[in-house]
């Protein structure tokens, strides 16, 4: 079995705020069978999301997929609320990085 990257699957992954005091991924893929694929290969749990963002597992709020939009979409605790002293991303845009290097089993 090989692997595909996360990158050449969806076609939108990104990050943003829920709230100053939260942060939302969202994978959103080209296909319902390339959605299907990667929902049923049980990748992107809430472990998964703790470990890339080295936090306990507890800030991790939810991991959910949504059909209707071919979506997977993963909350978790702010490390700093937004706009708090040292904090570096108010609009929390830039933090969805360490997701780009998942990689889903794959058969053809």
């Amino acid at each position: 079995m090989t692997k595909r990257k996360i990158t050449e699957l969806a076609a939108v992954i990104r990050s943003k705020n829920a709230g100053p005091y939260q942060l939302t991924f969202d994978f959103i893929f080209k296909s319902d069978e390339i959605y299907q694929k990667v929902k049923e290969s049980n990748v992107i749990t809430p472990e998964l999301i703790a470990r890339l963002y080295n936090i306990p597992i507890k800030n991790v709020i939810s991991v959910i997929n949504y059909d209707p939009a071919r979506a997977i979409k993963a909350t978790i605790v702010r490390p700093r609320p937004s706009g708090a002293l040292g904090e570096t991303d108010v609009y929390g845009a830039q933090q969805h990085a360490p997701l780009l290097d998942i990689e889903i089993p794959w058969e053809e």
